[in-house]
């Protein structure tokens, strides 16, 4: 994998198409719809959804909730820099209803909708706002499952 800083993300070319990898879950609301508006939202704002998976119930992860997840992942193509894709995946959760994003200051809490970056073409970033590949993936069998399943799959 590519070590990239990101001021060498924010000069990405626009001609060239890079494949970034995305997380979705949901355990508030209509899960399955809130997901399938998800998808429809990334690909207008990010790029063509090229392929997305199984939706799998889940047991929420690092919090107690009654309420359990839909999970699954797409791989879309974009022309935007790592950290626009971010700010994009964030505006489509708060267009969705997303009240904040996780910190250390209030741990994991139910949500109509989460969508994290887990890869942007082989690169590596490690700032303060953004850590691609996504840091905790491999321990979540939520996201690693869908991940492994569009990895074998075109649309």
């Amino acid at each position: 994998m590519t070590n990239i800083s990101q001021q060498q993300t924010e000069t990405t070319s626009d001609d060239h198409l890079h494949e970034v990898y995305l997380a979705l879950g949901s355990n508030l609301g209509n899960r399955q719809e809130m997901l399938d508006e998800a998808v429809r939202q990334i690909g207008r704002r990010i790029g063509k959804v090229i392929r997305r998976s199984s939706w799998i119930e889940t047991e929420p992860w690092g919090f107690e909730s009654s309420n359990r997840f839909l999970n699954g992942a797409v791989c879309c193509h974009t022309n935007h820099t790592p950290h626009e894709v971010l700010l994009l995946t964030q505006a489509i959760e708060r267009d969705m209803g997303r009240k904040r994003k996780t910190d250390s200051h209030h741990g994991y809490s139910d949500r109509t909708i989460d969508i994290d970056i887990l890869l942007y073409d082989d690169l590596r970033i490690d700032s303060a706002e953004l850590v691609i590949p996504h840091p905790l993936m491999e321990e979540r069998d939520f996201v690693m499952i869908p991940l492994h399943e569009i990895l074998r799959k075109v649309l």
